[in-house]
């Protein structure tokens, strides 16, 4: 423990030196004492920590490097603890049917909590599965077996969690619950799962959840998929609710199954009470007074439109640019066909800011097509939010490489996520953007076409100035790492078959420098054995 305590330190003195860089918000104080206390790390939703992530040469990992627990369908992100009284942590995680508690240390399954109700899908359930994908991953039959996998997403409806500094867990629900889940023993990590209380949203806000986050004076903050925002107490004693402009009729806008409503994705939080939600065509910013949710443009609101060619809006979580004395935005891409990358001016735009070509609104302070370094794409849209650090922003490209002719459009995403592995379809390419703020515009930074991610959701490590995320060569899964500043590959880990599918999950960098991840049918932890250094 005296080592992991020594890492601690290491990483809150890295740490104050970010945020003074201005590179990383300052720690929620209400959220678990750690680096990734919710989704995409914490309210800033940047995909970006402090943590340096893994170093060295090449090489395919052995089994002793690669950790996997079962743990039902799902699992696509997990939280990790801050220090219990007894001095450890844990890591919190839940899917379909069931919230599990994993030891921090050891990896091992503490507890788990089933959901009533649901269907429990044990491990020779999920090994039959992974076997039949490494049988094979392409093809109609494959196709045939992958909508199937899928067919139990459509369960899925608490893919956004919190966690607070007293351990805490919330989870949303398709049907406006929030539900608080904590440990039997406030002071024994160890101990059992239970239900600690809920709040079902009144009966006026409609729409599943689409985000969860907190506040930094410790509000629970919930939009809905029809443009509802709920803020509650942690203890569910109090709430207050606002509907955004232009949601009217925001129930019957919903193109595809759930994921595809007015609102589709989480949303991010600044230090100040500013609340920044993407709908099909409209970035909001709507605040948090400390006493209600506001829409005036008095307390610092504003509601600005993108362009939204393809009718679906954005397929990003908005994430933050900027803090203390930079420049300050939030970040999405657009509904264009061919994406372009956006940079909102978060507070007040200059007063001698011109409009820029092209643009619908004034407040976008950068607008550049995703080009991947292809003149001839017309057409590329990324179902994940976009990572930033620093001036820069990253996208990925999820578009399949080939699609079969018979496969309907809605069902294009299991390309690049069942079968994402397979040559046949994997697709290639990642680019990054970065704000200049010397002549305050929006510019290309690199773009790497010959890498695949064909569904993972990458994360930057400031520590060691690397991208991370999980790829795929030769049919196999790999971890990939590429050097933040060019975007040339540093090097490649293998991983492994269809076991280590990482299917839309987010990477993840613990204290300790170790990657983690979400599998169709569990997770995986990486522990790569350090490089050996030769004298």
């Amino acid at each position: 423990m005296l080592l992991n305590r020594c890492l601690l330190s290491t990483f809150l003195l890295l740490s104050a030196g970010a945020v003074a860089a201005g590179n990383l918000p300052s720690p929620n104080p209400f959220l678990a004492d750690s680096h990734n206390a919710m989704a995409h790390n914490d309210p800033a939703q940047q995909d970006a920590v402090v943590l340096a992530g893994p170093s060295g040469s090449s090489r395919q990992l052995s089994p002793e490097e690669i950790q996997y627990l079962h743990t039902g369908p799902a699992h696509f992100g997990q939280v990790v603890s801050g220090v219990y009284p007894d001095g450890r942590r844990v890591l919190w995680g839940n899917g379909i049917d069931r919230i599990v508690k994993v030891d921090y240390e050891s990896y091992e399954l503490i507890d788990e909590y089933r959901f009533p109700g649901t269907e429990y899908y044990d491990e020779t359930r999920a090994d039959a599965s992974i076997e039949k994908f490494d049988d094979n991953n392409s093809g109609f039959f494959a196709l045939v077996h992958a909508f199937r996998e899928a067919s139990k997403l459509r369960d899925l409806a608490n893919l956004y969690t919190v966690l607070d500094r007293d351990h805490r867990y919330y989870i949303g629900s398709k049907t406006g619950l929030i539900t608080a889940y904590a440990d039997e023993d406030p002071s024994d990590s160890g101990s059992k799962i239970i239900k600690q209380g809920e709040f079902q949203f009144p009966e006026e806000i409609t729409g599943p959840v689409m985000g969860l986050s907190m506040t930094y004076d410790g509000w629970l903050i919930a939009a809905t998929e029809h443009g509802h925002v709920v803020a509650m107490s942690r203890d569910f004693s109090e709430h207050h609710t606002l509907r955004l402009k232009h949601s009217e009729g925001a129930e019957e806008k919903a193109t595809k199954p759930t994921g595809y409503g007015w609102i589709r994705n989480g949303f991010a939080i600044d230090e100040e009470g500013g609340i920044y939600i993407a709908s099909q065509q409209h970035m909001h910013k709507v605040v948090w007074t400390g006493e209600a949710l506001s829409t005036s443009s008095a307390d610092g609101a504003w509601t600005a439109e993108y362009l939204n060619g393809w009718g679906h809006g954005t397929g990003a979580t908005p994430s933050l640019m900027g803090f203390d004395d930079e420049d300050r935005f939030v970040v999405i891409t657009d509904g264009e066909p061919q994406m372009n990358m956006l940079l909102f001016w978060r507070d007040e735009i200059p007063a001698d800011w011109e409009q820029l070509p092209d643009t619908p609104d004034r407040r976008i302070a950068g607008q550049l097509p995703v080009t991947l370094g292809d003149a001839s794409l017309t057409e590329i849209q990324s179902e994940q939010s976009v990572v930033v650090s620093g001036y820069g922003a990253m996208v990925v490209n999820n578009t399949p490489r080939n699609v079969p002719w018979y496969l309907p459009e809605r069902a294009k995403g299991l390309l690049v996520g069942y079968l994402g592995s397979n040559p046949e379809y994997q697709p290639y390419g990642l680019q990054k953007f970065e704000w200049n703020p010397e002549q305050r515009r929006l510019e290309y930074a690199w773009t790497n076409n010959v890498i695949s991610s064909p569904s993972s959701v990458p994360i930057v490590g400031i520590g060691s100035n690397r991208v991370y995320f999980i790829g795929a060569r030769n049919n196999k899964f790999t971890l990939e790492a590429l050097d933040w500043d060019s975007g040339v590959s540093d090097f490649y880990y293998g991983i492994g078959g269809q076991r280590y599918n990482v299917m839309y999950s987010g990477t993840a960098i613990d204290e300790d420098g170790r990657i983690h991840y979400g599998t169709p049918w569990g997770r995986v932890r990486l522990v790569p054995k350090p490089p050996v250094e030769t004298p």
